[in-house]
């Protein structure tokens, strides 16, 4: 009997096809993702640089309280009054309040300057005073800051 060989030899070459396909080079695993790298960090921005001092406001009035403001703002004063003036800045650094005190027209009654440095708002008070009583009539009160004129306000005495 002969033996049909070729269902042997295809069925040999079918496990070794298979066998070798089994063996052969497998292919790489897709690498991960690698992970969303977070961007850099930002240096933080720089404090921004403190506002150079500036004249906020000028008041005047008879009476100061301990903060150096004034406790009732007014531009009418008598003639015995002391009368203050609060010249209320913002920002720091270092610099020079100016105040010039005037009669009428433009004669000079007092002149006077403080050097500062706060570190925020702040308020510096000056005053002038006459015990035997000022001059019924118009006044002004000029303020400058580190020699720059930065305000005034007129008053009167009655």
């Amino acid at each position: 009997m002969k033996l049909n060989r070729i269902p042997y030899v295809m069925a040999f070459s079918l496990v070794a096809a298979l066998a070798l396909s089994a063996c052969g080079k497998k292919e790489e695993a897709a690498a991960p993702p690698a992970a969303a790298t977070p961007p850099a960090a930002q240096p933080a921005p720089a404090a921004p640089a403190p506002a150079a001092v500036s004249v906020a406001s000028i008041d005047l009035g008879s009476a100061v309280g301990a903060d150096q403001k004034v406790t009732t703002a007014t531009t009418s004063f008598a003639t015995k009054d002391t009368i203050h003036a609060a010249v209320s800045t913002t920002g720091s650094g270092t610099a020079t309040i100016a105040v010039k005190w005037t009669y009428q027209d433009g004669q000079t009654v007092k002149e006077d300057s403080k050097s500062i440095a706060p570190t925020g708002p702040a308020t510096t008070e000056f005053e002038i005073s006459k015990p035997d009583g000022w001059p019924v009539g118009n006044y002004k009160v000029d303020v400058s800051l580190n020699g720059q004129p930065a305000g005034s306000k007129d008053f009167s005495v009655k």
